[in-house]
Formats: C-alpha cells, sequence, structure tokens
C-alpha cells in the first residue's frame, strides 16, 4: 500500500523537476536577447572610437537589430507552428552564435550594421518559441503564472543586467566580447534544449504569408527612418515619404490580416482594451529603460568618466530592483488591482525621467543612481503585469498569437526608446555643440556628430583645444538628456493614463 503512492507521485515529481529545468534553458535565449539590446549601449564610446560611425551609423548600430527582430516576430512565431516551435528554437541558436562571433570581428561600421541584421533576423527565430513553448509545457496555471513572471522578468532584469555585462567584459576586453558572449551562452541551450524541452507544434497552423511578412517590415523599417530623419533634419521629403511609405504598409497589412481566414497575426485582438492596453504598456516600459539606458550609460562614461565597468555598478541597485519588482509584484496583483498596479509601475517611469530633466547637468551620478532605481521598480513590475493581462485577455486559442504580439511589443519599444530619444538626443547635441577652429573637415564632422566622436577628436588635440571642445560637447550632450528625459517624462505619464482607463476591466 507505501509503494503505491510513492509510484505515483515519483513521475509527477520528475515531470515538475524536467518542466522548471526546461524552463531554466528557455531563459537563456531570453535573457541574451535581452541583455543584448541594452549591452550595447555601453561599447558605443569603445566602437566610436575605433569603427568611427556617423552619428546615423552609430544609430543604426543600436537599431538595426531590434528592428530586423521586430518585423519577423510575427512570421517567425507563424513557421514555428508549422515546422516546430523547438526546431526552430534551435536554429536560431546556431545561427544567431555564428553571427555574433563575426560581429566581434567588425572592421568597419557598416559591418557590424550587417551583421546587427543577421543577428535580428536569427533572434527572430528565437523569442517567439520560449513563451509558446512555456505555455505548452506548463499546464497548471498558478505554475504556468510563476513561469510567465521568471520569463518577463528574465526580459526586464536581462535588459538591466546589459550595464553591469557590458562594464565588466568591456574593463577586460575589447568592445567585440559583448558580442562573442553569446557563444558561452547559447552552447549550453544547443546542448540541454533537446534532451529537456519537448517539441511542439500548432496541429492546424495557417499558412506562412510572404507578402505580410513584406508588409510589416515596409512598416517598421520606413517608421523608423522617419523617426531618424524628423530628429536630424526636420520634416524633408526624404522623411515625410518613409513616413507614408509606413502608413500605408501597415494600412495594407491590417486590411490584408482581416481579409485572411488564418490571419499570420490576428488584429482584431486589439479591439479587446485591456489587450490593447497591456500591449502598450508593455513596449512603453521597454521604450523608457532602453531610451534610458542610452543616454545614461553614455553620460556615465564620457561625461563622468568612469570606466565601462564603474558605469554598470552605479547601475546595478537598480537592475536588482527590476528582477526583485519583477517578483514580487506576482504577489502584489494578488491585493491590489492589475490596472493600479501598471499605472503606479508606469508613474515611476514618469518620476525616473523628470526626476533626470530636473536636474540635468546639474545632477550627480548618484541622482542618476536613484532615476534607474525607480526605473527599474517600474519596468520590472509594468512588463510582468503587463505581460501577463496580454495573455489573459484572449482566448486560450488566442494564445499563440497573444504571444507574438506581446513579444514583438518588447522589440518595438527597444526600436522606438533608442530611435526616438537618441535621435532627439543626438539632434539636441548637434545643434548645441561648439568647434574649436583649426579642426580638419574629418574631425569637425566626428566631433559635430556625437559625443563620441569629440572625446576620441579632443584626444589629438592640444590641451586648450581639447579641454573646450570636451567642455562644449559634454554641455551639449548634457543639454539634449534635458530634453529627452521630458519628452520621455510627458510619454510616462500619458502611458499611465491610458494604463488606467483601459485595464480596469481586469481588476
Amino acid at each position: 500500500m507505501l509503494t503505491a503512492p510513492s509510484s505515483v507521485r515519483s513521475p509527477v515529481r520528475s515531470s515538475a523537476g524536467r518542466r522548471w529545468t526546461a524552463l531554466a534553458v528557455l531563459m537563456l535565449p531570453v535573457l541574451l536577447v535581452a541583455v543584448d539590446n541594452t549591452v550595447l549601449s555601453f561599447a558605443l564610446p569603445m566602437i566610436s572610437e575605433a569603427l568611427a560611425p556617423s552619428g546615423t551609423q552609430l544609430l543604426w548600430i543600436v537599431d538595426i537589430y531590434p528592428l530586423v527582430l521586430a518585423g519577423l516576430l510575427v512570421s517567425m512565431g507563424s513557421l514555428g507552428d508549422r515546422l516546430g516551435r523547438r526546431r526552430l528554437l534551435l536554429v536560431g541558436a546556431t545561427g544567431f552564435t555564428v553571427i555574433s562571433a563575426v560581429a566581434a570581428f567588425s572592421t568597419d561600421a557598416s559591418h557590424l550594421i550587417a551583421a546587427r541584421a543577421l543577428m535580428g533576423f536569427f533572434g527572430a527565430m528565437l523569442m517567439p518559441a520560449t513563451l509558446s513553448l512555456i505555455r505548452n509545457i506548463f499546464t497548471d496555471p498558478l505554475e504556468r503564472r510563476t513561469a510567465i513572471a521568471v520569463w518577463a522578468a528574465g526580459f526586464s532584469g536581462g535588459a538591466a543586467l546589459g550595464p553591469i555585462v557590458g562594464g565588466f567584459l568591456l574593463a577586460h576586453f575589447s568592445w567585440g566580447s559583448v558580442f562573442l558572449l553569446a557563444v558561452p551562452v547559447m552552447l549550453p541551450l544547443l546542448v540541454l534544449a533537446p534532451i529537456v524541452v519537448p517539441e511542439s507544434k500548432d496541429p492546424a497552423p495557417g499558412p506562412v504569408d510572404p507578402l505580410s511578412v513584406l508588409l510589416s517590415l515596409a512598416t517598421m523599417a520606413p517608421l523608423v527612418f522617419a523617426i531618424k530623419s524628423f530628429a536630424a533634419e526636420g520634416p524633408t521629403t526624404v522623411g515625410l515619404a518613409a513616413a507614408l511609405v509606413a502608413v500605408l504598409a501597415g494600412i495594407g497589412f491590417v486590411r490584408r490580416q482581416l481579409r485572411r481566414p488564418v490571419p499570420m497575426l490576428d488584429v482584431t485582438l486589439f479591439t479587446r482594451p485591456v489587450f490593447a492596453g497591456a500591449v502598450t504598456a508593455n513596449l512603453l516600459s521597454v521604450f523608457s529603460l532602453v531610451g534610458f539606458l542610452y543616454f545614461v550609460s553614455q553620460h556615465l562614461q564620457l561625461v563622468s568618466g568612469r570606466t565601462p565597468l564603474q558605469a554598470g555598478f552605479v547601475l546595478l541597485p537598480g537592475l536588482l530592483v527590476t528582477i526583485v519588482a519583477g517578483l514580487l509584484v506576482v504577489r502584489v496583483v494578488r491585493r491590489v488591482a492589475p490596472w493600479i498596479v501598471v499605472t503606479a509601475a508606469l508613474s515611476l517611469n514618469a518620476v525616473a525621467f523628470t526626476l533626470v530633466a530636473a536636474t540635468g547637468s546639474w545632477g550627480s551620478d548618484a541622482t542618476l543612481l536613484l532615476a534607474f532605481v525607480l526605473l527599474g521598480a517600474g519596468v520590472g513590475a509594468g512588463e510582468t503585469i503587463s505581460n501577463d493581462l496580454i495573455l489573459s485577455a484572449v482566448p486560450a486559442e488566442k494564445a499563440g498569437a497573444a504571444s507574438a504580439i506581446s513579444e514583438t511589443a518588447y522589440e518595438t519599444g527597444s526600436v522606438l526608446g533608442t530611435a526616438v530619444l537618441g535621435s532627439l538626443l543626438n539632434a539636441a547635441y548637434r545643434a548645441h555643440v561648439e568647434l574649436p577652429g583649426g579642426l580638419t573637415g574629418a574631425q569637425r564632422a566626428a566631433a559635430g556628430e556625437t559625443l563620441g566622436g569629440a572625446t576620441s577628436v579632443a584626444g589629438s588635440l592640444p590641451a586648450d583645444a581639447s579641454a573646450a571642445l570636451l567642455s562644449s560637447a559634454q554641455h551639449a550632450f548634457d543639454s539634449g538628456v534635458v530634453i529627452t528625459a521630458g519628452i520621455g517624462a510627458a510619454l510616462m505619464v500619458i502611458a499611465a493614463i491610458v494604463a488606467s482607463r483601459t485595464l480596469r476591466a481586469a481588476a
């Protein structure tokens, strides 16, 4: 009589252990992709000196990866439904690892941009598979919610971990080390995933629609280009044309999805207020995090004069708060309505940006540390609950589409965080920097484009001219930080208002 219950319970324990082991393996690509979105920010000064990119190239080095990733997530999710999610995960992991190693040895900015684009292509194979596999592995609702909380914490915590990892690597190795990081992280996935992660497919998948893929890319790429163009040059003919293409392609994409019997992306999900509000909160939380890290990482190194590792440790408290907030909010939401939690989280983001905007160049690194702690708490809580709301706001049969949209919102937020705030920051820098006389044409171009370029040029000038250039460049950069932080604060206030009105039905 004693052996029978034991024989029943043993497989349950083994199965539970296997499920959580599978989650640990699936967190490897989540952490890597999230880290990769922000680790590059700390390498930008070294890349600026080594490859001498223009301001536009520097933004594309950051933007092209999440841009391609966001544009292909939905289509790769559909491909995973057809071919097998684990299979696509392994193909993506192999390609991502190889191309990351190639990126580490790029000889100029164009090569690095091309490598980053390919990383985005293979990265798009990784992300849709992770959440879909988690939903299939964890059938118990309580276990699944905890697993999704860990997944969301991995996203937000990984993004915040980027500066720490980047700071450590750049203190000991060249800038290429931030790309070689993929090799030791992905190798365990390639070995363990076939063993502990079960394969899953959609039993009745819709066909891959090449035209829908093209329309989604034709929406995202011109949109980001238009944002960059407007920030750098104002409303030009080329920028307006790009914006028009993005709008027309977006309309065409939506109309095609509505007409198809099995759409690549079920756009009718956005008619649900809770779903649309949660996606918006998801996107803007990541927008705030990536946009903040874009300018704070450069300020700490190029204005405060810290090493990459020292700059990373300034942000360490914010990293810890991001992870802890993402995990603890699962308990908080049992007592507090989800819409209140998300609204409060977005409001914390607004306070963080306001703190930076109010102090400007007079603020200390301690102010930036405090601002990032507040931002980390907001992003950690907001990301976890918004992802949970996205999945719970739709029927079970729509879970795959909801997962793809959730991941697309994350990557779109990464694109726009850098594209919008980064472009505005660069525009403000160019408008305010004063270049000393006696510079060559190449020196004027480099110093007038970015703070990293000015720092590099200053190293080759006489002491007086170097000091004058650095002072002007640093003040121009900080003036741009004040502007972008103010815009970030305003956007977070708007997002909090939207969340408070759309998410109440989830209470």
